[in-house]
């Protein structure tokens, strides 16, 4: 099956790196204008660069806070600006943070509640009357199996993602008449660039296969996910192959959640 995007338009917060980037790649190759948002405006263009080589369409970089409502606004309209509409939403924003309850303070609570949840209800609240009106949207919030099962250790992220997936269940009842479909994607471990600085930081002196290898070892299928294998069921979701499914979470884990 050959997915295509051709004449959508997606924006893809947390863009420029790991799972945000490789499916900004993917929905370029299929052939939609796209934009990314990140902090970062160097990181932005150079991930613009490697987009523009392989897209069939417009590619455009933002930088944007995601916890900044400011921001978050100004972005959005650059974006429709330059396209015309935004079709697709990836609410992709915020990195992997666990730590043990009692250690959480306030601040970390705060920043991944803000960059998480509040970012994705902002932006959303912005694209999803659109959407609407024009009687066609996909928004793919990223979560986290761990926000199905969460484990000892697991906050903030496994709160944060689960408070995602009930956000993706309600915009999915709400976004149904209008034929706005909503789905999240539970990620499992995939190798991104957090996956590197986890090895970087905890397992220098081990070889990197020998690392992924350890890695893999807890998970049934053997391995870790690749950032093309997640963009693969994005694009899927984000088309119109995807016409009735809206209001699931889907595990990309290799069988890591012990959870459907």
């Amino acid at each position: 099956m050959e997915i295509r995007l051709d004449g959508r338009a997606a924006l893809i917060t947390g863009g420029s790196r790991g799972m945000g980037k490789a499916m900004a790649l993917k929905f370029a190759e299929s052939g939609a204008n796209v934009a990314i948002l990140a902090r970062r405006p160097d990181v932005l263009e150079e991930t613009k660069a490697e987009i523009e080589a392989v897209s069939q369409g417009k590619v455009l970089a933002c930088p944007c806070d995601m916890t900044d409502a400011d921001q978050i606004k100004s972005a959005f309209e650059t974006v429709v600006g330059a396209f015309g509409k935004v079709d697709i939403l990836v609410n992709n924003a915020g990195t992997s943070r666990r730590g043990n309850f009692e250690e959480i303070t306030d601040e970390m609570w705060n920043e991944d509640l803000g960059v998480k949840l509040f970012g994705a209800i902002r932006i959303t609240r912005l694209a999803f009357p659109p959407m609407k009106e024009r009687r066609w949207g996909r928004i793919i919030n990223i979560v986290t199996v761990a926000g199905k099962a969460p484990r000892a250790g697991t906050a903030p992220t496994a709160v944060t993602r689960a408070a995602g997936m009930a956000m993706t269940k309600v915009l999915a009842g709400e976004g149904a008449p209008y034929n706005v479909l909503v789905n999240g994607l539970c990620t499992g471990r995939i190798i991104t660039d957090q996956t590197t600085r986890g090895h970087q930081r905890e397992f220098s002196d081990m070889p990197w296969e020998d690392f992924l290898k350890m890695r893999g070892k807890e998970i049934p299928l053997g391995r870790l996910g690749t950032a093309e294998e997640y963009a693969n069921m994005a694009c899927f979701l984000a088309s119109d192959a995807a016409s009735y499914i809206t209001g699931t979470a889907i595990n990309i884990d290799g069988n890591l959640s012990p959870v459907v």
